[in-house]
């Protein structure tokens, strides 16, 4: 058993998530409203460690009208724990999830840093040898009560979890402008798929426009 997943993202035109020097400012202030609404219906938000680093993002409901209670769970994909004391994504506005990979779990749990997380109430989970296991993660999360999960990862995160079956739902704030860029960071990354017959397929479910931006859904055919 596994959550829901919905992937959720804002690329431009031309499918860049950020430019090669890492700006994201993609979509407009209704579509971070939007975004947050869907934060609101999920028990839980998860990101790459790549994320974290770049973005040093909160995860929490703060564009609408919300509780303390209304915050998901926060889950970071970290195999190689390097997730930062200062992270925001470690604080005690929402319960924090790190996943590492056990070839890690040793140097890390007798680290300064560990006491120092799990004094804030983060919970780990330890799961691969290299590389987190994004299924037995996906097991965890939902014995942990976890039905709808929220994805805002980068490309490399966001391939794994497709390429793995895990994703459900896509749902894309599709911008009005082009940024090019063979450096710069498109929706899915990852080793990618030889053939356009291995490709994921998806069904096209709604269409809007939200101001100048187009939103798009489509669930994920398997």
């Amino acid at each position: 058993m596994k959550p829901y997943v919905i992937l959720s993202a804002a690329m431009t035109l031309d499918g860049k998530i950020a430019t090669e020097t890492g700006s994201s400012n993609i979509s407009g202030e209704k579509d971070l409203e939007r975004v947050h609404e869907l934060r609101k219906e999920c028990d839980a938000i998860m990101v790459g460690i790549g994320t974290v680093l770049a973005d040093d993002p909160r995860l929490t409901v703060h564009k609408v009208d919300a509780s303390p209670e209304d915050n998901p769970v926060r889950v970071v994909v970290d195999s190689k724990c390097r997730t930062p004391i200062a992270a925001r994504i470690t604080n005690k506005d929402a319960r924090t999830i790190i996943a590492g990979a056990n070839e890690y779990k040793y140097e890390f749990i007798v680290s300064d840093r560990y006491d120092t997380f799990t004094k804030r109430g983060v919970d780990f989970f330890w799961s691969g040898d290299k590389r987190v296991d994004l299924v037995s993660l996906m097991n965890y999360l939902h014995e942990e009560g976890i039905e709808k999960l929220m994805l805002e990862g980068g490309a490399t995160l966001n391939f794994s979890m497709i390429k793995a079956g895990l994703i459900d739902e896509i749902r894309l704030c599709v911008a009005p402008m082009v940024v090019g860029g063979a450096n710069a960071k498109t929706l899915f990354d990852g080793d990618g798929y030889p053939l356009m017959d291995l490709a994921v397929k998806l069904e096209l479910v709604d269409s809007y426009l939200l101001e100048k931006d187009l939103i798009l859904t489509y669930k994920v055919i398997k």
